[in-house]
C-alpha cells in the first residue's frame, strides 16, 4: 500500500506496506503539535514530497528522505516536534536530501551499531541518547547540532561513532566515541558563531605510526586513542579544550602520576610534530583541560611531559580562597612568589573567560581576593560567584646564571557566599 498524504490531522498510525512493507509519502504530511504518528514499516519521503513534524513521530524501521523533511518554527511551533527512533533491529537513516529535526531521541537495543546514518541530518533542539550507537557513514553521512542544540545522556551504550558538527557560539560537549567507548570532548563557548567538528578514534595504530614525532618536552605519548577537533574557518582558535582519560582506553604508561605530568598535546600539521598544549588536571573526575585557548586545532591526545622542564620551582600554591574576611584563605596565597618577581598570574572561569591578571603578584596588594581585576578581564572590579576556577602562574627562575621560565596551572576553588 502506498500512501499519498496531503495533510495529516490528528493521531494516526501508518501500517501500510502490505505489498512492500513500506510507508511512502508522495505529497504533503504535516504532524501537528500534540499529535502522535507511528510508522511500523520503513518510511520513505519521495522526491517533491514534504514532511513537517511539529508533533511526535515514532520511526520503528528505516527512514529514507529524498524530499523535504523539516519542522515549522513560526511562533510557538519552534519548540515542538520530536522524532523518536526506536526498534530492536538496526535502523538506517538515508536518502539524498538533508533532514532537519527539532528534538530527537535514539532508543534501540541492537548491539553495536543500532543506527546507521548515510544522509545529512541536523538537530535544533534536544538530542537524547537513551540506547544504541549512532554510526555515521564516512562518505554519505553527516550529523550537525545546530545553534542551541544539546546532546543529553551519552554513554558507552549510546553515542555517535563518527564526526559531529556543532554550529553556534555555545559551549558544547561532543557526544562521540568509537568501538563501544564513549569518549567525549568539550569546548568552551567561541567568541562568535562557528562550525566546529569533533570525532574520536580508538586503537588506530596506523595513525600513530604516521604521527610519531614529538617535541622535546613530551615524554610518553598516549598512542591508544586520539580526538579530532577542528573548525571550518582558519581564524583565531579561541576555545579551551577539555578531555578525559579512561583506564580502559588510555595508554597506562601516561597514567602513573596524572596530577603531576599529564598534559593535552596537539599534532602540529606544519611542523609535523606533537606539541604541548598544557594541562589542568582534575584527578577525581579523570578530566584534563588546556590552561588557555588552544594554539591550534586538529588532532589531540594525552601525554606525559618532562616536569623538570616546566614545573619545578620553589613556590607553594594554596588553591582555596574563602573571601569572608576571617583572615584565613581570604586571598589566593602563593608562598615564596616574591622570590621570583618576574612573574604573572592569570585566573579563568569555567568557560575560559579571564577574570584576573597581574604581574609581580603580591608585591603591592595585587592579589586575587574573589574580585575580577586586570586588563581585558571579565566584569572588572566585580565580585565573582563561588565555584571552580583555574589558574596559570608563570615565573622566571635564575640558577647558576641561567634563567628558566616555569609554568604552573591547576584548579582553584573560590567561596564568596
Amino acid at each position: 500500500m502506498k500512501i499519498n498524504h496531503k495533510i495529516l490531522l490528528g493521531s494516526l498510525v501508518l501500517t501500510g506496506g502490505l505489498a512492500f512493507g513500506q510507508t511512502v509519502n508522495y505529497g504533503g504530511l504535516y504532524i501537528m503539535p500534540n499529535t502522535e504518528m507511528a510508522t511500523l514499516f520503513s518510511l520513505e519521503n519521495k522526491e517533491n514530497a514534504m514532511v513537517f513534524n511539529n508533533g511526535t513521530l515514532y520511526v520503528y524501521r528505516d527512514l529514507t528522505n529524498n524530499g523535504l523533511f523539516d519542522f515549522r518554527e513560526e511562533g510557538k511551533l519552534k519548540t515542538s516536534g520530536k522524532t523518536i527512533f526506536t526498534s530492536n533491529q538496526r535502523q538506517a537513516i538515508d536518502g539524498n536530501q538533508l533532514i532537519r529535526f527539532n528534538h530527537l531521541e535514539f532508543n534501540n537495543s541492537t548491539a553495536k551499531s543500532a543506527f546507521y546514518v548515510a544522509n545529512g541530518i541536523s538537530a535544533k533542539g534536544e538530542v537524547d541518547f537513551l540506547d544504541g550507537i549512532v554510526t555515521i557513514d564516512d562518505e554519505k553521512g553527516a550529523f550537525a547540532f545546530l545553534k542551541g542544540a544539546k546532546a543529553n545522556d551519552a554513554t558507552d551504550e549510546s553515542h555517535v561513532d563518527g564526526t559531529i558538527d556543532k554550529v553556534g557560539n555555545e559551549a558544547f560537549t561532543f557526544p562521540i566515541g568509537n568501538k563501544g567507548y564513549y569518549r567525549a570532548a568539550y569546548i568552551t563557548a567561541p567568541d562568535k558563531e562557528e562550525v566546529y567538528a569533533g570525532a574520536y578514534k580508538y586503537n588506530d595504530q596506523a595513525f600513530f605510526t604516521a604521527h610519531a614525532n614529538a617535541s622535546g618536552v613530551i615524554n610518553t605519548l598516549n598512542t591508544n586513542e586520539y580526538w579530532y577537533v577542528s573548525k571550518g574557518s582558519k581564524e583565531e582558535k579561541n576555545v579551551i579544550l577539555e578531555l578525559t582519560w579512561d583506564e580502559r582506553t588510555t595508554s597506562p604508561e601516561v597514567l602513573n602520576s596524572p596530577e603531576k605530568d599529564l598534559h593535552i598535546v596537539r599534532w602540529d600539521e606544519v611542523k609535523k610534530i606533537w606539541v604541548d598544549e598544557g594541562g589542568i588536571v582534575d584527578v577525581s573526575a579523570r578530566r584534563i583541560t588546556t590552561p588557555t585557548s588552544v594554539k591550534g586545532l586538529g588532532y589531540f591526545t594525552l601525554a606525559t611531559v618532562k616536569t623538570d622542564w616546566l614545573l619545578e620551582g620553589d613556590v607553594v600554591i594554596y588553591n582555596i580562597v574563602t573571601a569572608d574576611g576571617d583572615g584565613v584563605n581570604d586571598y589566593f596565597l602563593i608562598d615564596n612568589i616574591q622570590r621570583f618577581p618576574n612573574n604573572s598570574v592569570q585566573i579563568y572561569n569555567r568557560w575560559g573567560a579571564k577574570v584576573f591578571e597581574t604581574k609581580n603578584y603580591d608585591s603591592n596588594g595585587n592579589v586575587f581576593d574573589g574580585y575580577s581585576k586586570g586588563k581585558m578581564t571579565l566584569n572588572d572590579s566585580e565580585k565573582l560567584p563561588s565555584g571552580t576556577y583555574y589558574y596559570v602562574i608563570v615565573y622566571e627562575v635564575e640558577k647558576e646564571g641561567v634563567s628558566r621560565t616555569i609554568k604552573k596551572a591547576g584548579y582553584l576553588h573560590l567561596e564568596t557566599n
